[in-house]
């Protein structure tokens, strides 16, 4: 006799959270995240349907198989994931559970998810990010980002976190965490606090070039010669 599972048939999507590392396209055009274990490999956008990660054709998440999207019902459970050394630069995510879900004692394992809210944390200085930049490693086609204040950048890719809403779309928010006064980032619009982290960014940037230049300067000072 086969023992069959009860069914739940919730009038809203449930909501679980996760950690994950914001990614940006080589081009710059788009932005997602890449999970933190065994689907690591594969980025997915704001509202994404899961496979299985080992090719088989079934549908995840399949009973047999730990295929699927996973994600824990408490939102300190997946807080407490950003306090290992690996995981300190990725961000912490708020998800809609949609379609076929399995249901466990910490969490879910799903088919289908919508981001609705992502967590920025602070920089390694400690510092509040106003923008997430070019974390030194990726996926094929894809840079992994890190947090950064804008003293951090040091000419590094990065986009700030207004723009990386709008280059994931899909109605994402994104928040700088770590006890700062919080600014809410929507995908459609531009706020005080958005505009001021990219005039942050923006300097960041061109105090960089005058250095650039600046150095330049003084090799040509130096000039080359024969002599008589």
């Amino acid at each position: 006799m086969r023992l069959r599972l009860p069914e739940e048939r919730p009038t809203e999507p449930p909501t679980g959270y996760k950690i994950a590392h914001p990614v940006l396209s080589h081009d710059g055009t788009r932005a997602g995240f890449t999970g933190v274990s065994l689907g690591g490999a594969l980025p997915y956008g704001v509202v994404a349907d899961a496979s299985c990660v080992y090719g088989l054709r079934h549908q995840a998440p399949h009973r047999r198989c730990d295929c699927g999207f996973h994600c824990v019902h408490d939102r300190s459970t997946a807080e407490a994931l950003l306090c290992t050394a690996e995981h300190r630069a990725a961000v912490l995510l708020e998800v809609s559970v949609i379609g076929r879900y399995l249901r466990f004692e910490l969490g879910f394992r799903y088919a289908r998810q919508r981001i609705r809210v992502a967590t920025v944390g602070p920089c390694t200085c400690g510092t509040v990010a106003s923008a997430l930049a070019d974390a030194g490693w990726g996926r094929p086609g894809w840079r992994a980002l890190a947090p950064s204040c804008a003293g951090c950048l040091r000419g590094r890719t990065s986009v700030s976190l207004a723009s990386f809403a709008r280059l994931a779309g899909d109605g994402l928010r994104v928040v700088a965490g770590s006890g700062a006064a919080v600014a809410d980032v929507a995908a459609d619009g531009l706020g005080v606090p958005e505009l001021a982290a990219e005039a942050a960014l923006l300097q960041a940037r061109l105090d960089w070039f005058q250095s650039q230049l600046a150095k330049l300067g003084e090799r040509g000072e130096g000039g080359t010669g024969d002599a008589l």
